[in-house]
């Protein structure tokens, strides 16, 4: 019994050390991007000769922060919510119901993820600049779309798989319509799904670069700032954007989870009656 005890412990500790690897490897990276925003020197040392936050108040002080931020929140903005409406209607269509030509339909939906970005981004530029159109932060919004509606869809999905449709079958017994039966059945089943959809949406065209550089025209979005400035000018204001960014887009998913919590108590006593 002693051994088996001992077994388990054990297991247990290499458990929580192999978590600990993880999570180190994940956010070591980010904690050397904060160090190097605290110098004032163009090239990485460590230890730093002097330590300062010139760079943050530089950042803060300068419009083109507040630009690169505010043009990377509208495109994802956009993105999540037309990606979330497009995917919910579109996972009822992958996974709901049995239709002729579903298989295509599945085939379709999933080939853009398929494809490398950079040759994505480069055929969708062509094609605007066949149709006449100028690059712009719209444009990237719709080349963000074209990528990560499947993925969004794909995550929706996984809730209808496991989604009991006999709930509809007897709202549809006891008089529901189907408006009502989508909006009073269907929707709150899928609500996990659509969250974590929308919350993947956000980060992946947040953090977009390869469709971004293609796409944007003359609307710089934060990623391709950073790439140009670490490649061609970097200085300590390149980390300190980039903690800015982190740290807001970790704001971002924070007050979704919050809002996520707070509607999910606010229901729970209404499904209890």
């Amino acid at each position: 019994m002693s051994d088996t005890v001992q077994t388990a412990r054990r297991t247990k500790n290499a458990q929580a050390l192999w978590l600990i690897a993880v999570l180190l490897m994940l956010y070591i990276p980010i904690v050397s991007v904060a160090l190097a925003s605290l110098t004032n020197t163009r090239y990485m040392q460590f230890p730093h000769k002097v330590w300062t936050l010139d760079a943050y108040r530089n950042a803060l002080a300068d419009y083109t922060t507040t630009t690169l931020h505010l043009t990377s929140l509208k495109i994802a903005v956009v993105v999540v919510v037309l990606s979330v409406v497009i995917a919910t209607l579109g996972a009822l269509a992958f996974a709901r119901y049995e239709w002729k030509g579903r298989s295509f339909f599945r085939r379709a939906v999933l080939l853009p993820v398929f494809f490398p970005q950079p040759v994505l981004g480069l055929a969708l530029l062509l094609s605007f600049t066949a149709a006449g159109i100028t690059p712009s932060w719209q444009t990237a919004a719709f080349a963000h779309l074209v990528w990560i509606v499947p993925i969004v869809t794909l995550v929706i999905s996984i809730r209808l798989y496991g989604y009991d449709v006999m709930q509809e079958e007897a709202a549809f017994d006891l008089g529901a319509n189907r408006l009502q039966v989508f909006r009073e059945v269907t929707l709150p089943a899928l609500a996990p799904g659509i969250v974590s959809g929308a919350l993947f949406a956000f980060l992946l065209s947040w953090s977009n670069l390869p469709l971004s550089i293609f796409t944007t025209g003359a609307d710089t979005t934060l990623p391709e700032w950073l790439y140009s400035r670490a490649s061609t000018n970097y200085s300590p204001l390149v980390p300190a954007i980039a903690m800015i960014a982190t740290l807001a887009s970790a704001l971002v998913i924070a007050a979704a989870a919050a809002l996520w919590v707070l509607l999910s108590r606010k229901s729970a006593p209404r499904q209890a009656s």
